[in-house]
């Protein structure tokens, strides 16, 4: 048997190779699971750009030169020497682009396992986690297009929204969230716009700000050429979904009275840049798993869930408002479909309202 993998190359991620690879005999303590479908979103991209400095690139190593872009999806067991884990049992988790996978199986519970392979064991916890879907209280809200597309998105969102509450704002009362079309920032705007006090500000392109403002969770949408008509006085933050080095620097030049900057993506890919001599606050990167890990800690992992989950319900409801969807589901089948569509999100192209699921 063999299976087929998805590479680019990690200095031109425009440069993609598929790849026809010989299973080898599993071994005992492993799984082997057919990767069905996965979501390919500017997040995925984020993890491409961010792959050094994030260590995205280690989840699965690839040949030299080469890496293996993470996305989120459901797969099924296909081949179990495990004795916890049974053929047949569907998987919610962090893949390659790949048509299969072996995991080694560890820490298993009810509602999920852990990879225990050796180079994964300095690599975040809540990335080599996979939830068993018969158990998955998030699975029975939405469907698995929209759980692929956007759950680890809006837990990132939700995490924002719950970060700069903790910190009360930083004392800001205007926030500023560029690709403000972005899903993940969607979502961000979605969480603060329940907020008082403060003005959501998306940025986006002039093409994306009709969507954006279709979407009733911004206070107002600028366009990038349009930063002028906010105060340069205003008291703000800045969440940065977009990673473009010029228009950071333009934000931290024109509000002296920034209070706080925080990156968070990288969808503007091809003018992502260092973010030194910034005047102004420190551009500081969000991790996610950094404030999972402190609101577990601080009110349990029950509560934690239950929190996440009622918020999830609403965005789901809101997402899936008949009278103005949020997302327009794209199915994309095979290997070449996925170099296209790759191409597409990568080059930040494409209609802001899809979502692209796809499978090998």
């Amino acid at each position: 048997m063999s299976h087929t993998d998805f590479l680019v190359r990690k200095d031109a991620l425009a440069t993609t190779e598929l790849r026809t690879v010989e299973d080898a005999a599993l071994p005992d303590g492993q799984v082997r699971v057919r990767i069905e479908r996965f979501a390919l979103t500017a997040n995925n991209i984020t993890y491409a750009a961010f792959g050094e400095a994030m260590n995205y690139w280690g989840f699965y190593p690839a040949p030299d030169g080469w890496g293996r872009i993470p996305v989120w999806g459901f797969g099924s067991v296909v081949q179990s020497s495990h004795s916890g884990v049974a053929v047949g049992e569907r998987l919610y988790g962090y893949w390659p682009m790949a048509s299969s996978v072996v995991l080694t199986p560890t820490r298993l519970s009810e509602a999920s396992l852990s990879d225990g392979a050796t180079h994964r064991q300095a690599l975040h916890s809540v990335y080599n986690q996979y939830l068993r879907c018969a158990s998955d209280p998030f699975y029975r809200v939405a469907s698995e297009d929209l759980q692929a597309l956007l759950r680890p998105l809006f837990i990132t969102s939700w995490l924002i929204d719950d970060f700069f509450a903790d910190n009360a704002f930083f004392g800001a009362n205007t926030l500023l969230l560029s690709s403000a079309s972005s899903k993940t920032a969607s979502g961000t705007a979605f969480m603060l716009a329940q907020r008082s006090g403060l003005e959501v500000v998306g940025l986006t392109s002039a093409a994306n700000k009709a969507f954006c403002e279709s979407l009733g969770c911004y206070s107002r949408v600028l366009s990038y050429d349009e930063l002028g008509a906010l105060p340069a006085e205003s008291s703000c933050a800045y969440i940065d979904f977009a990673g473009n080095a010029a228009l950071r620097m333009q934000v931290h030049q024109r509000f002296s009275a920034m209070r706080y900057s925080c990156s968070v993506g990288g969808a503007h890919v091809a003018q992502l840049g260092g973010a030194r001599e910034l005047p102004g606050p420190k551009a500081t990167l969000f991790f996610a798993p950094a404030q999972i890990k402190k609101r577990s800690a601080e009110w349990g992992p029950a509560e934690l869930g239950q929190r996440l989950l009622a918020s999830w319900q609403a965005f789901t409801q809101r997402v899936q408002n008949p009278a103005a969807p949020w997302l327009l589901v794209q199915q994309h089948q095979g290997p070449q479909s996925l170099q296209s569509i790759y191409a597409q999100v990568l080059a930040g192209g494409g209609d802001p309202r899809h979502g692209h699921m796809v499978s090998l």
